[in-house]
């Protein structure tokens, strides 16, 4: 069964947005960001993700168990970070349409923390803030059964946008909260696993920090879709999250500007020694505009570079 949520205008914005940002990032043909800037995002996405959950370590101490270094501080937030680090070190080898993939995951995140880890939960569970409970999880009884749903639905969801999915799926962990401890970090994690599935350079992107950054405001849209049994107003703050998210990185790519030589020996890589006209040049880099494009096969025939046939609308282009 498909989980309630309403597709509404802004959440197909956002998706429209993320795309453009994602075409950017590989029409454009960016470079693969630097071991240094991989590694202080890495750093950032897991800090985040457990400081969420009231975890005290630092980045600093986060970036030295990464390091394997010695870190003083409480064991439990320890042990959560080298769990994490391990479970993240690993994102490509999850299947996001897996339940068992997700329990295995949920026993290496959990390992040592908790008896029950990798499995559902067998007792009642509640989110307490204060001393109100704000949400009571499912029936223990009821979790296999909602998990299999759920995960039914992901595997049937392929005309649907990953982006929604992905941020469905996260929704439906806090709300069923299958574990007895770990659903936050399972939940975000999942969402990571689906991003870097379709997308593998969201592993270098950081949305838990932005989610950090927005704490409050996400367990608000979490408490209002509660309330009003539609998801769509978490799924926007995960999306917004994405978005707020790509840019930072894209900012921080800094990239040197292509110009047409780079562009032509990135095209040559593409076409190789097949014919194209200046329509397929620009469906490869995607957001060119016109005036480039013819800008950058004239400079490349000029140069030798290119071996031009017929004319103008029906000219076509082949490496020399």
């Amino acid at each position: 069964m498909k989980p309630p949520y309403t597709l509404s205008s802004e959440i197909v914005n956002l998706c429209t947005e993320i795309g453009r940002l994602v075409g950017q990032y590989e029409g454009l043909k960016l470079p693969k960001p630097e071991p240094q800037l991989r590694r202080k995002n890495q750093i950032k996405t897991i800090q985040s993700s457990l400081s969420i959950e009231g975890n005290a370590l630092s980045l600093e101490q986060v970036a030295a168990i990464l390091e394997n270094k010695q870190v003083i501080g409480p064991a439990k937030d320890i042990l959560e970070a080298k769990n994490a680090v391990e479970v993240y070190n690993h994102v490509a080898s999850y299947n996001p349409l897996s339940e068992k993939s997700f329990l295995k995951a949920h026993q290496q995140m959990m390992n040592g923390l908790i008896l029950d880890a990798g499995k559902w939960r067998s007792k009642s569970v509640g989110v307490i803030q204060g001393k109100e409970v704000i949400h009571m999880g499912p029936q223990p009884s009821l979790v296999p059964q909602l998990m299999r749903d759920l995960f039914q639905y992901v595997q049937s969801s392929k005309k649907e946008n990953f982006l929604v999915t992905s941020a469905v799926f996260h929704y439906e962990i806090e709300f069923i909260h299958p574990f007895s401890d770990g659903n936050g970090r399972m939940g975000r994690f999942w969402q990571h696993v689906f991003l870097v599935k379709r997308y593998p350079f969201f592993e270098f992107i950081p949305v838990e920090s932005v989610i950090k950054n927005y704490q409050k405001e996400y367990y608000e849209s979490l408490r209002i879709s509660d309330k009003s049994g539609d998801s769509r107003f978490f799924i926007e703050f995960c999306l917004r999250s994405i978005l707020e998210s790509m840019n930072n990185f894209l900012l921080e790519l800094k990239p040197e500007p292509l110009t047409p030589k780079t562009r032509l020996d990135l095209a040559k890589g593409h076409f190789q020694d097949r014919f194209f006209s200046r329509k397929d040049y620009r469906s490869f880099f995607k957001t060119m505009s016109t005036a480039t494009a013819s800008r950058d096969l004239n400079y490349g025939v000029e140069q030798k570079l290119l071996i031009r046939t017929g004319d103008k609308a029906l000219a076509r282009y082949q490496f020399s």
